[in-house]
């Protein structure tokens, strides 16, 4: 079979893709006499198009997912999106502002066939972007988050949760997003730290013309809102104040003085003022000391009636111009520049309000019991598992999780309210309503019932994920149903660390509150996309290259390999073209080796006894790399074994392998060799296929006509078997002689083409013995020889082995001579950073024993090369 000159990236894409999909390899159905391997994908958002995060996150994904199938499991690889309540309802409030439509103006069906309308037209984009990937996922299983029987589950969950008595209603001070008009978890706050201004106000004493009590607030807009002034029992400052009022300036209203160990005495002037409408601390504190809640903000952030001024404002214009206000009535001591953690909305960057709000919450105490055990207990193992601090932070300072949102887009609360104010939780307006005149003995007709105007938290159907994908009924029967019990729980998950707790801590909530059994084993954390200058890649900064067109110009193999080549887990990657310009230069590599054993003639009558050494070298060398390859994946380094591939394959079979059995130039090959370089090319391409899927697909077939049950994608994963280390070990001896041959020429300005004389002195012989074929032939030798000395000749010491080359006259011996001294110089200095760890009594005792004794193996060897070299200058006199 003929071979391109070149590879093409977009044919071998396009034509592999579809010939994987049309024979359904993907698929997976239930085979109890397979051992299952799932995966299900964190699901994007349905307004997202494909970012780099998403292009290393599902990278890795596919990656265990291809080994996996080709370790003969029933891999099944769940996609799908999730309806994203806030991200969606936004695009759509956009789009139909565009057309002159406000959502205020038209009802919620109006507004809800709106958002189904953009959803089929433009949500799962990402979806059809992760196949040009080569996102093997069973796309026959593709879920949405608001698909019917998915919906019915959340409800299902939300009436189960609240008839247990974990979910309940109550007013309490919550993230507000001004922006998006809608409460926020903890988990969707994002803090960053800003440049502000602490003002300094003076509140005046009640029944005096010149007692002020100055205090220090970066929020000046809020003292319409103050209920008190506290200050600290154990401060002398203010003793003479205890039992006083102050008066609020610009509304002249008297507020008591009170007293709480709660304030800090070193933190700005030592008082507090009380605003418990418009801060968390504050509102604990006037739940402590029984003090009225006056808020002053509407949802938008303007200030509402109840302000008294500037009704209307916005609250970051009102901050100025309250500030200039008491500037102008003497009141604003002073303004300090001030760095200050403020709270924005992970969704619309709005600065968050503090605010008191009749919200549901989801009691989290007792709940999270069972999934903060499973990851301490490492039941479920984060990887790396530094993670587990942060994990076991959250989880030990928990707050109830607010689950409602002032939304239209999402899963509507099944909370039905009655005309006489109370309300009934059902899963359908018509349980509603039997379940109403039940409890309170009333003919209610349906059109009395008013349901819930918010939705649920869109993490608040995410946590269901991994169960809700298998089985929806589970949730209401409580028996799972054949596919469930086969696929749960997954094995690993792969997602970003900053979704830890919106999403993986609640999966495992919810995994254990049903089926009472972990949804996973492994959570593989990924690291963050970064630019050059460390910043994250982000469409708002212009700093992320389109993934697509990366994709166009570097191939998906090569930019899959380029993301994983330094992205160990839980560390970010710093991203550069060039990582990606490796991948692709990796894939021509591979296809050139093919494209030259390929071109070589074969004759059935030559003997093959002289590559003997060199394919036993290979066949050791590929099972010591498939051990160490096999033991990265099981730590879930896929960095770190795509690195251990890479050089199997460039540095070993590429550069070395097929070197050493390479037949001269128009001379052919024999047949016994050739038969087994390739089958040695389709193991390679075996270990290689979960990286580089499409160029190991395509050289798959090349090789030879396959079914499709022959297809690559399905061969077997080689089986790791015992290997001579020592063979190794000589062959890199061998290798390293050639290196030093071929350096020693380029320094000397000598023709490759110019045969040389090589003479050893060693102990060994025999190691040289074997793979003499293969050192005469790298290196171009005109003979080979072992003697203790030669006179007039430059030398080299591999190991603790000296090997010289006659010299020609033209050779400096003074030069030798200092190149010598400089090695010796440099080997002293490696010598001695190797001692230094061995004088360390902790390193000895600390590390392990291998380690110990790879750095005493270091130790002799440098010592007799050192020995080796002074040797040699001793000689050169």
């Amino acid at each position: 079979m003929s071979i391109a000159s070149k590879y093409d990236p977009s044919l071998a894409e396009a034509k592999w893709y579809t010939y994987w999909m049309e024979h359904k390899l993907f698929s997976s159905k239930v085979n109890p006499s397979k051992e299952p391997y799932t995966i299900v994908i964190p699901p994007p958002n349905v307004t997202g198009v494909l970012h780099m995060g998403h292009m290393l996150n599902n990278t890795i994904q596919d990656v265990l997912i291809r080994r996996a199938r080709m370790q003969g499991k029933n891999a099944c690889w769940v996609p799908g999106t999730d309806h994203a309540s806030i991200a969606t309802e936004t695009k759509v409030v956009n789009l139909l502002k565009e057309k002159g439509i406000e959502k205020k103006d038209i009802s919620r069906e109006q507004f809800l066939n709106h958002a189904w309308e953009w959803k089929e037209k433009y949500g799962g984009i990402i979806l059809e972007q992760l196949k040009k990937l080569g996102a093997s996922c069973d796309w026959d299983r593709t879920k949405f988050t608001m698909d019917a029987d998915l919906s019915e589950a959340v409800t299902t969950v939300f009436v189960d949760l609240y008839r247990k008595g974990k979910i309940y209603r109550g007013i309490r001070m919550v993230n507000w997003d001004p922006k998006g008009q809608t409460a926020l978890s903890d988990d969707e706050v994002i803090t960053k730290e800003i440049a502000s201004k602490l003002y300094y106000i003076k509140y005046k004493i009640e029944g005096t013309t010149d007692q002020f009590l100055t205090i220090a607030t970066t929020r000046p807009e809020t003292i319409m809102a103050d209920v008190a002034i506290c200050i600290n029992p154990q401060d002398p400052r203010f003793a003479h104040l205890k039992g006083k009022k102050a008066i609020i300036p610009l509304i002249n209203r008297a507020i008591p003085i009170i007293e709480d160990d709660y304030v800090d005495m070193e933190f700005g002037t030592g008082c507090l003022k009380v605003t418990p409408a418009h801060d968390i601390n504050d509102y604990e504190l006037g739940i402590k000391h029984k003090l009225e809640v006056i808020d002053i903000l509407n949802d938008n952030g303007t200030l509402n009636e109840k302000a008294q001024i500037l009704i209307g404002e916005d609250r970051f214009v009102a901050r100025k111009k309250v500030a200039k206000l008491l500037d102008e009535i003497g009141q604003l001591d002073k303004v300090e520049d001030y760095k200050s953690n403020v709270g924005h909305s992970e969704r619309t960057d709005a600065v968050i309000e503090p605010k008191l709000s009749l919200q549901w919450f989801l009691k989290m105490d007792e709940i999270t019991k069972p999934a903060f055990s499973s990851v301490m207990e490492d039941v479920i193992q984060l990887h790396p598992p530094k993670f587990k601090n942060m994990y076991r932070a959250w989880m030990e300072n928990v707050r109830d999780w607010c689950i409602s949102r002032q939304l239209w887009w999402g899963h509507r609360i099944p909370a039905f309210y009655l005309p006489n104010g109370e309300f009934v939780v059902a899963k359908t307006a018509q349980e509603a309503l039997q379940l109403a005149n039940s409890q309170f003995g009333t003919n209610y007709v349906l059109a009395d019932l008013k349901q819930d105007e918010d939705v649920l938290d869109t993490w608040f159907s995410s946590w269901l994920w991994p169960i809700s994908v298998f089985d929806t009924e589970v949730f209401s029967t409580g028996k799972p149903n054949e596919e469930l019990n086969y696929y749960y729980p997954t094995n690993d998950l792969v997602t970003a660390p900053e979704i830890l707790f919106f999403w993986v801590a609640r999966m495992i909530i919810a995994g254990y509150e049903y089926l009472g059994e972990k949804p996973f084993k492994n959570v593989y954390l990924t690291g963050i996309v970064r630019d050059k200058l460390g910043r994250k890649m982000s469409k708002s900064l212009g700093n992320s290259p389109d993934p697509l067109e990366l994709i166009a110009k570097y191939g998906a193999d090569g930019v899959r390999t380029g993301m994983l080549f330094s992205s160990p887990a839980g560390n970010d990657l710093p991203y550069d073209d060039k990582l990606v310009e490796q991948g692709r230069n990796f894939a021509n590599k591979i296809w050139n080796a093919f494209r030259l054993v390929q071109g070589w003639e074969i004759d059935p009558n030559l003997s093959g006894r002289s590559n003997t050494s060199s394919i036993g070298w290979f066949e050791n060398r590929f099972q010591q790399a498939l051990a160490e390859i096999n033991e990265h994946f099981e730590k879930f380094r896929i960095s770190d074994a795509l690195m251990a591939t890479y050089k199997l394959v460039w540095d070993d079979f590429c550069s070395w392998y097929l070197e050493m059995i390479k037949p001269a130039y128009q001379h052919p090959i024999d047949q016994q060799t050739y038969d087994r370089t390739i089958e040695l090319f389709e193991d390679v391409l075996k270990i290689l296929h979960p990286f580089m899927p499409f160029i190991t697909e395509e050289l798959w077939h090349q090789i030879k006509e396959r079914s499709v049950g022959e297809s690559l994608i399905l061969a077997p994963w080689p089986e790791v078997k015992e290997f001579d280390q020592k063979t190794i070990d000589d062959a890199a001896q061998v290798f390293e002689v050639v290196s030093q041959v071929r350096n020693l020429r380029a320094s000397k300005g000598m023709s490759p083409k110019e045969s040389l004389e090589l003479t050893i002195n060693t102990k060994t012989p025999e190691l040289y013995h074997q793979f003499e074929s293969v050192l005469v032939k790298l290196a171009n030798l005109s003979s080979l020889s072992f003697s203790e000395k030669v006179e007039n000749a430059m030398s080299f010491v591999v190991k603790s082995d000296e090997c010289f080359i006659p010299m020609s006259d033209s050779i400096n011996i003074e030069e030798e001579k200092a190149n010598l001294q400089k090695e010796i110089e440099y080997t002293k200095g490696f010598l001695a950073s190797v001692m230094k760890k061995l004088s360390n009594e902790r390193f000895v005792a600390g590390a392990p024993a291998q380690v110990v004794e790879n750095e005493k193996k270091k130790q002799a060897d440098a010592e007799a090369k050192i020995k080796a070299l002074e040797e040699s200058l001793t000689k050169l006199g």
